[in-house]
């Protein structure tokens, strides 16, 4: 539909930008004061922000995460973590949307499937096509199932998939979809579904609490032919430890609740300026901000356990630190294109966004007083 691709607001497709170098480059500033200048428009809009994503190509965003041999700038994790945490504070839902582009990308960079490599990568660091991933039914959502909610079968040709994928962010914008799918015998493949396939499905997107502009929802496969030439990794169990590529509920979702708390307490420190009392507020949030920003760039706090120490910790200030911003703006925070209302909706999405069991567990243990 129309709606569906119209510019998410007023930022300008003209105009030079200069290649963000790292993210302590002024350039990464620039354009986040732009992201961030769209955001209330495109939350109120609720349109794919295809602008604010061709700024972030223009910037030369995509290359951050890829390898030379593609066109990509190789940034550290640590880098790239830095970069994130200032991408969650200008606007959640285009940075939200990049983690998913990158998981694409990185599947697909990371895969033995060169080919699949040569013809998707330099369009995609280029940002003239759009991937995504479709995977949170093999990780987080949809486990319970006693069937698996997207099932392959493998003939001559390659594998017919048969089901849907629960969670596909901008799946109708979307060239590829990374996803997988689960054999009769429990080994699951890994393909680059191409959208424009037979049998492939795209709904109208999910009605959001926050960052319905992500337009993330189902994508249904009905018997679809996928060709060996697509298939990424696999068959084999587990096929999301295998290979290279962006991991669920990692350090990247942490960055992003980060980066929005960040948003929040810069406010409370404003509203400080005239507020004194206020200002010991900003200051522990702040404190508390700037700790965690640490911690996250320390390579000890990536391995299992203390992710999700982490991660808890995490969701626990970005809602904090939300609720307190609205409070400070007291009636009129409440009122729909205020930026504190649009924290509080975003901050809730770090209680679903690929969020372990026992990272979910340690918040509603927190939100009870246990």
């Amino acid at each position: 539909s129309a709606m569906l691709d119209e510019p998410a607001s007023a930022l300008s497709p003209v105009g030079e930008a200069r290649q963000v170098r790292s993210p302590d480059d002024p350039a990464l500033a620039q354009l986040c004061l732009e992201l961030a200048a769209a955001a209330e428009a495109l939350d109120a809009s609720g349109a794919w922000p295809a602008m604010q994503l061709q700024r972030c190509a223009a910037y030369g965003v995509h290359g951050w995460f890829l390898p030379a041999r593609w066109g990509g700038q190789e940034w550290s994790e640590t880098e790239i973590l830095k970069a994130y945490v200032q991408l969650g504070a200008a606007c959640l839902t285009t940075a939200f949307i990049l983690t998913q582009r990158v998981g694409a990308c990185r599947r697909i960079a990371g895969s033995a499937n060169e080919l699949a490599a040569q013809r998707l990568l330099p369009d995609l660091v280029a940002g003239r096509s759009f991937a995504t991933v479709g995977i949170s039914h093999l990780t987080t959502s949809r486990r319970h199932m006693a069937r698996a909610v997207l099932r392959a079968e493998e003939t001559s040709a390659g594998y017919v998939l048969d089901g849907y994928s629960p969670w596909v962010t901008g799946g109708c914008h979307a060239a590829q979809i990374v996803t997988g799918a689960t054999l009769d015998d429990g080994r699951q493949v890994l393909v680059a579904l191409p959208t424009n396939l037979p049998g492939v499905e795209v709904p109208p997107p999910a009605n959001l609490v926050g960052l319905s502009a992500s337009h993330t929802g189902e994508v249904h496969c009905r018997r679809v032919e996928v060709a060996r030439e697509w298939l990424l990794a696999g068959p084999v169990e587990n096929v999301m430890s295998t290979g290279q590529g962006a991991g669920t509920g990692g350090l990247q979702t942490s960055a992003l609740a980060l980066g929005l708390a960040r948003a929040a307490i810069d406010f409370l420190y404003g509203e400080a300026q005239r507020r004194s009392d206020l200002a010991p507020i900003a200051e522990r949030l702040g404190e508390e901000q700037a700790a965690l920003v640490e911690r996250l760039l320390d390579p000890a706090t990536s391995t299992s356990q203390a992710n999700n120490d982490f991660r808890a910790a995490a969701n626990s200030l970005v809602l904090r630190a939300t609720q307190a911003a609205l409070g400070a703006a007291k009636g009129a925070g409440y009122v729909a294109g205020h930026p504190a209302g649009r924290w509080c909706r975003e901050a809730l999405f770090f209680l679903v966004w690929s969020c372990p069991q026992p990272v979910l567990s340690a918040n509603l243990c927190e939100l009870a007083g246990l």
